[in-house]
Order: structure tokens, then sequence, then C-alpha cells
């Protein structure tokens, strides 16, 4: 299993080299931390990589040596076996981290650990030889992949040691259990200790520690403290932890620091936003104690302070202007080592670096409701180099920005309108309340809707005290905008120009083209323009113009571009904008392979840009570690795609103004590592369709229809449903939020691959 591993990092070395990235490994930032030591935090493994594979697992263990970039401690959670073994694993109850129960059904106990009744499997029932040759380890943590489940063996504190790590870790947690069952945690580590090379004792058991304290070499091995709940019982002096931090003078009488949660340091209210710090990290500064803080994992969302994106939460903690800590004890090491050398405040460079624009997605639309006033100018902030206007219209002719021309999700249109409902096939099989069956003062009406993918499925709200906030920028608007703020460049996004023309009588292009024109954006070399549309005849009308770069949207996944098709490509547009899944496919979670997209849209000189980037750890496969900066790298640095389309602008500005190398995955490796020794795998996805002509070149623009002005007056006399009676609003919104939210939240989902 190890020379498995081995490999499996040697891939990932290797896809560096291949794509020429020839950056040194960062070293420790050179500046003065706000530590104790004034060193760099200590990154401190939990179970090593257990973010990914089980807790202490070989896996896990090994690969912490790998994915660094600063000096790393790999911590073990200590239990012992009947016969007195050291073993790690994250619970007392081993059915929670390994297979234990399906092994030994019959072999459940239920005893008092710390003043409570406990039921399940412990390790004093079992010797470490039945241990070690029946039972296998299973991720702790159910939302986490499962298929290194059953394969590897449950690790002794001395195949922990022998990983070598720079610095170890153990952690005792239930000294006084052991001792009630007549096993001595302080004996097995007084006997071994000096072969293990252990360089941190931790404990939430007082008496443990100080019965350590005069038995370690202090300048060898230093002893830490855990803070567990505030409100848990500490078995040795019965006081709450709460009351135990009120006289940490005392603590620092047997222990050179403590290890607390992180809410201990910045509390987060009962809405989720960072309250104000507290003092503690300064107070046992001063007593000369290091603090330690627990409880980070990319895939736990703390805050909505740090937008779903893991290294604004270390930051937080270790680059802020008041404190640092001295140590972060996580679940996914690679991403907290990065932060502490590559993301620090003083360690990015003020130029982008790379070929790879930022280009919005409806402004920063993860922390702001997309396309409104606030959204551009939190991009423009953030660093984005182009901003995006989806183009909608109004009945009455106003071109303005909006993701979708459906009103009912980015809106709150639901319930005022709901009797403008209508089915539109030619724009989506939903019903919905669209923006060209409403006049532009009807749409001024409404205000924005924060709006995510993930929300209703997987509960992941984007910032909900801004939900409403904001207004709505009609196109003139969002040309001025960029203008006077000096944005790198524009993209203008065109959609449903051939309905709007012969349904609606809307000039959607002609709309688009004179603003531009008006605002000079046809004339000035300055700013970029990308123009892009699903519809190889919008793209044509803006052939003549060369300071427009023309993009096609290709919305579906694709696995091949075949050289007739590109051709085709090349006559009407110079680039295209694809889903991620288009040039790195996927299966069960995990990257399976790079396509030839990429290199067959290069040969012909056609750029390629990649969308829709998105911060939450539900939107990434495994292989970027639940990681947004860890995807940029791989798509930016290892595939050099020449734009990225993010609703995080912010996290793709930082990554592209870092010194360092981030890590790229290596597409496929961890599916191969998963597959190798697997029991069962779901079955393989299909492999995405090839590009065709049939998909790329469209029918010609139909002329403009003439709408009668009858017939738009007959249509702009409806009264909205706000003042329909009671019961006519009642049945209008049930029929409304069962027909049109469900079924165009899932369509928003599903685009999300």
């Amino acid at each position: 299993m190890k020379r498995i591993l081995l490999l499996f990092a040697l891939m990932v070395h290797s896809s560096l080299a291949k794509n020429q990235l020839q950056q040194s490994q960062p070293q420790a930032p050179t500046k003065q931390w706000q530590t104790l030591s004034g060193e760099p935090p200590l990154v401190i493994a939990r179970g090593g990589f257990s973010g990914l594979f089980p807790e202490s697992s070989i896996y896990a263990n090994d690969i912490v040596n790998q994915l660094n970039h600063t000096k790393m401690a790999l911590s073990c959670n200590l239990q012992l076996t009947k016969d007195g073994i050291g073993i790690c694993l994250s619970d007392i109850r081993l059915d929670n981290s390994t297979n234990i129960r399906t092994v030994f059904p019959n072999d459940s106990n239920t005893y008092n650990v710390n003043g409570h009744q406990v039921q399940g499997w412990f390790a004093v029932d079992f010797t470490s030889d039945v241990m070690l040759k029946n039972v296998t380890l299973v991720q702790s943590i159910p939302t986490r992949t499962n298929v290194f489940d059953d394969r590897l063996p449950v690790s002794t504190v001395e195949d922990v040691a022998g990983v070598k790590p720079p610095v170890f870790w153990l952690n005792v947690q239930y000294d006084v259990f052991y001792t009630e069952h007549n096993l001595s945690v302080s004996m097995y580590l007084e006997k071994e200790r000096r072969f293990m090379g252990i360089n941190f004792i931790s404990s939430p058991e007082i008496g443990f520690l100080i019965r350590m304290n005069g038995k370690v070499n202090k300048a060898e091995t230093k002893l830490v403290f855990v803070f567990l709940d505030p409100e848990v019982i500490e078995p040795t002096t019965k006081q709450k932890y709460r009351e135990i931090l009120n006289d940490l003078s005392a603590i620092k009488l047997f222990v050179s620091g403590i290890l607390v949660p992180k809410e201990y340091i910045w509390p987060v209210d009962a809405n989720k936003y960072l309250a104000n710090p507290t003092t503690l990290v300064a107070d046992a500064h001063k007593l000369g104690l290091q603090v330690y803080a627990s409880g980070f994992a990319n895939d736990m969302p703390a805050s909505y302070n740090y937008s779903y994106d893991p290294t604004n939460e270390y930051l937080q903690f270790i680059d802020n202007p008041d404190f640092s800590v001295d140590g972060l004890l996580t679940d996914f090491s690679p991403t907290a080592s990065t932060a502490i050398a590559c993301f620090a405040r003083d360690e990015t460079t003020i130029l982008k670096k790379g070929k790879a624009l930022i280009i919005s997605h409806n402004g920063a639309s993860g922390m702001f409701p997309g396309c409104t006033d606030l959204a551009y100018e939190q991009a423009a902030n953030d660093g984005a180099d182009i901003i995006d206007c989806s183009v909608q219209m109004s009945k009455d002719g106003v071109a303005f920005c909006l993701d979708s021309a459906d009103l009912t999700r980015v809106t709150t249109a639901m319930p005022a309108f709901m009797s403008r409902s209508s089915s539109v096939p030619e724009v989506q099989k939903n019903r919905g309340i669209f923006s060209f069956d409403l006049t532009w003062s009807e749409i001024q009406t409404l205000k924005p809707q924060m709006e995510s993918p993930f929300d209703q499925t997987d509960g992941f709200q984007r910032n909900p005290e801004a939900k409403n906030k904001g207004k709505f920028m009609t196109l003139v608007e969002f040309l001025d905008f960029a203008r006077e703020n000096a944005i790198s460049g524009i993209l203008i996004n065109i959609e449903n120009a051939a309905y709007l023309a012969s349904k609606k009588g809307l000039d959607i292009v002609g709309s688009i083209t004179k603003a531009l024109s008006d605002a000079t954006f046809d004339e000035q070399r300055t700013q970029q323009v990308l123009i892009q549309s699903d519809d190889s005849s919008v793209l044509s009308k803006f052939q003549g113009v060369p300071a427009y770069k023309r993009l096609l949207h290709i919305a579906k996944p694709i696995g091949d571009a075949p050289e007739r098709t590109v051709n085709e490509i090349k006559k009407f547009a110079d680039g295209v904008v694809v889903p991620k899944s288009s040039l790195i496919s996927l299966e069960n979670g995990f990257t399976k392979a790079q396509t030839k997209v990429l290199e067959e849209m290069r040969a012909a000189k056609i750029s390629v840009y990649v969308y829709v980037l998105r911060n939450e750890f539900v939107a990434l496969p495994f292989d970027y570690f639940a990681d947004p900066t860890r995807e940029l790298a791989t798509y930016v640095a290892a595939l050099e795609v020449d734009g990225v389309i993010t609703e995080f602008p912010a996290t793709a500005s930082r990554y592209m103004r870092s010194p360092c190398v981030v890590l790229p995955a290596e597409p496929g490796a961890l599916l191969k590592q998963a597959s190798s020794g697997a029991l069962v795998l779901p079955p393989a996805n299909p492999p995405n369709p090839p590009l065709q002509v049939a998909d790329v070149v469209d029918p010609p623009l139909p002329a403009v229809t003439d709408i009668s002005s009858s017939t738009a007056s007959s249509g702009s006399s409806r009264v909205p449903a706000t003042s329909l009676s009671g019961m006519a609003i009642t049945a209008n919104f049930g029929l409304c939020l069962a027909v049109i939210m469900a079924s165009n939240f899932l369509s928003s989902y599903h685009s999300s691959c």
C-alpha cells in the first residue's frame, strides 16, 4: 500500500514537471509573525489527511509529508487495546471509525466514560493482535467519500511515528477511563516515548498532564492542555472548561500551551456571522502560553464571512492585524499549509501572474445578488479583470443585466406577478415569469434575490444578510460603471435573440450594438470587450468590429471537438466558453481524465474559457480537497486556460497574485487510487459526447417583428396579482411555487456541472 501511495504522489509531482511549473517551492514567510515564538504557525494534521482518507490510515499519514509548504505536525488520537498497545483512532468508540461492528457484531459494550454511559465497541475489549488482523478503517464523517473504507488496517502509534513526520503530536483524551480498566497511558508512554520521538502530548485531563509534567523532557516534548466544549466537565477538577479558562496562570504551571476550539477565539453568532474576537490569544501570550486552535475542516462551513473559502478562515486566525494563533488543528492540512506559505498578507504580489483572465459570473454573485450594483462593485474591488452582463430585455425595450430572462429565481417576482407566468419552450422548458412580459418600470418594483445553486439541496446559503440588497442595472449603467471604474474589460452575454426578435419584436442585438457604440467600446483599445452567445448568428453580427472578441457559449459538457466542428467555430468565434467537465471529465465525484477539447481548440488558435467556478466544497470533486484554490491551480496553472468565470473573483484574484506554486490536481490520479482496492465502485458515468457541427451552427436571425401597439397595450393593461383576492393569490402561489421554483432550481443546480 505504501508503494501505491508513493506512485500517487509521484504522479502528482510529474504533473508539475509536465506543465513546466518551474517556480521553486515556497519557503516559510520571512515576515515576523504574531505567534508567541515569532515563527510561522504550526499546522497539525488531525489523523493525517483525515479530510480525504480514514483518520490515521497509512494513506492519510503518508500523504501529509507530500502535500505541504510549511512545517507540519502529524497527530494521533491515542487509544489503548486490552493488552496495552497504543493505536490511533478518532474516538473511544471504535464503531465510529472502523468496521468492527460488522466484524464482531455481538461484542458491543456499555461503559461509564467521564460520567456518561456510552454504548459501542471499545479497544479495551480487544487485543492488538485481533484488532490489527481483523479490523479495517472507515471514514468517520459520513459526508466524506467512503471509497477508501474497509481497505486499510488500524495504525499503531509506532506505525504513525514510523512515517517520520517533522513533528509528532499525540493526543490522550481518556486517561481516566483507561486507568479504570487497569491500563496506564503514562506507563505506556514512559516505556515507548524515547523510541517514538513525540514532540507534543496533549490532553483534556489535568491530572494526566500534571503527572506527565514531571516525567517528560520539556526541551523535547511540550505538554498542551485541551479545552473541550465550555459546558463539559473536566474529569480531575470537576469544573467546566469555561471556568478553567478564567485562570490560565494555573494552567501555565504544568503546560506550555493550550488547544481550544476555534470559537473560543473567534465566536460565530447564531446567524453564522463572525462576532468580535475574544482576548484569549493575547491573554495567553502574555503568560507565555502558546495557543493552538482546533475544529478546522474545509468541508464544514463556519461563517458566511468566509464565502465558503477555507483559506479565508485560516487567514482570519493567523494573519489578522491583532494576533496569530500558534497552530491550527485541521482535517485538511494542505490548505492550511498553503494559506501560511502563500497567502499571508505580506506575501502576495500586486501584479496578477499568468495569462488567465478573471471573469465574474453575474458580478461577485457569491457575495451579493447577481447582476446588481453591489455585485459589480464587489467584483471590481476583488480584482476581476472582466465583469459580465447577461443582457435581458423588458417588454418596452430596455436592455438590462440579469442572469436569466426568467425572473422567478433571481428576483421577488412572486407573488406580485404570478398572473404573468407563462410557458415559453423556446427559452426554457419550465414555466416562468419573463422579463420580456414586464415593462422596465414594473421590473424596477422588484428586489433582487440572492441565489445559491446549493441552497435547497444542501443547505448552503450565501450571505443571507444581503439576500435582497442592491439594485438592477441597465446595460447603459453597466457600461458607464465599467468605464468610470477603469475595469480591464467587459463580457456581454446574449441569449434568446431569435425568440425576442420573432415573437416579442425586441431587437436585443441592435440594442446592445447601439449601447456599446454610444459608450465608444467599439473604438477604444484600453478595455477588452468579449461578446458571448450560444447562437452563431448573433456572434456573426459582431464580426466587423475589431475591438470585440467573440465567444461561443457551449453549455452542454462535451468530450471531444472534431476538426470539422472546430473549423466551423472559427468562422464566427475567437474563443469558446465551456463547462469545467468539458476539459476534465468526472466520475463518481472524482476527476477522471483531461479531455482533448483544450488541445483541439488550441490547435485552431481558439481561446478557451471555463465556467462556473464556485467556492462551495459540494461543487468540487474530491481531487481538489474541498479547496477552490486547488481547482483554480488545476485550470489556470496546469491546463493554462485563457480565463476562468467565477462567482467568487476574490478567491481567484488572491491565488493569481500569490508568489507560490499551489499544487494542482492530476486528473484521474485519485480515482485510480480509489479504484485500486475498492470493494465496489458505482457504475462509471457515460462519456461526454463529441461536439457536432449541428451543435454550433444556427440559422440566420429572423427579422424583428413589428408588434402592434394594440397588442402591447392589451398586455400592459393586466393588473398585477397583488390586486387579486387573497384566495386567488393563495391558489396562484401554490401553483407557481410547485411548478416554477422547484423545476427552475433543479435546472440551475445541474448547470453547475
